[in-house]
């Protein structure tokens, strides 16, 4: 299989810096760049952040919803936000040690919960039940 060729750096920042709350952006950039779908950003010292993990920890529901809507990985800090309780149980479930796991910029999975507000309540009990 060809490898296919580098995205520009730049773009990739700037497409994962407007997910933490500009669609309208997010939309322009991977029309006209798809490969940013899944594209990290390195951020040093290990932390990778993608389009998607910025919607995950800002609460960006809208746009969390339109990455996985064209195709974007969807992780447990994803799931937490979007309070898809069965998934969240399903992982931690699987590996339980992932409940203290930490998304981009080091923010705990706890803290993704609480940005999905109303929505996301579920996993709050669910995480608060497993934390006994």
């Amino acid at each position: 299989m060809d490898r296919l060729p580098a995205i520009d750096p730049k773009l990739v920042n700037e497409f994962v810096s407007v997910a933490h709350g500009n669609l309208k952006r997010v939309r322009e950039l991977l029309d006209a760049e798809p490969g940013l779908l899944n594209a990290a950003w390195d951020w040093g010292g290990g932390g990778f952040e993608t389009a998607i993990g910025a919607a995950a920890h800002t609460g960006g529901r809208e746009i969390a919803l339109f990455l996985l809507e064209r195709g974007a990985r969807i992780d447990l800090f994803t799931a937490a936000m979007l309070g898809e309780v069965e998934i969240v149980r399903a992982i931690l479930s699987a590996t339980p040690a992932a409940r203290t796991s930490r998304g981009a910029h080091g923010i705990p999975l706890i803290v993704h919960a609480q940005q999905g507000g109303a929505q996301a309540e579920g996993v709050l009990a669910l995480l608060a039940e497993m934390g006994k």
